[in-house]
């Protein structure tokens, strides 16, 4: 039996930049036929994307997910609203710790195991700039740490 590994489709590397990701979720997407075939051509974009409550469900919007080529007449609209399909007990806590200041960052689209797409989101708070420029530090020491042992 073949072992089957997640396959990363897209990676929001802007987000772990402007924000702490404090807690990681794993969401799955109602999508349409057409939207997974672009998925998996990968052929989706996060810039913009964020994530919001209605009625107790969470939803994704302007997560961009280019027409399928081959669509024919039954394509679907790019930035649509999507539902995210979470636990309800997930949801309780995301909501409730939205409500005390926290963002919910969508950070990453892959295919699952099973071949599903997923989407993975993140609580998280957002960074200062003084943070950011740590980081960018932290991030540069180490390159030029690695440059001088490959040397």
């Amino acid at each position: 039996m073949a072992e089957h590994k997640e396959e990363n489709v897209l990676v929001n590397k802007k987000a772990s930049h402007e924000y702490h990701l404090e807690q990681r979720y794993e969401a799955g997407l109602m999508l349409l036929g057409t939207e997974i075939k672009s998925i998996r051509l990968g052929n989706v974009n996060l810039n913009g994307a964020f994530c919001f409550f209605r009625d107790g469900e969470l939803f994704i919007r302007d997560m961009y997910i280019a027409p399928y080529e081959n669509s024919g007449y039954a394509s679907h609209e790019p930035r649509r609203e999507r539902k995210l399909l979470l636990k309800s007990a997930e949801l309780k806590k995301m909501e409730a710790k939205k409500e005390k200041g926290m963002t919910i960052v969508p950070t990453r689209v892959f295919l699952s195991t099973s071949g599903y797409a997923k989407l993975e989101v993140a609580l998280a708070s957002g960074k200062k700039g003084y943070d950011k420029r740590e980081d960018l530090k932290e991030k540069d020491a180490k390159r030029d740490l690695g440059r001088s042992l490959a040397e």
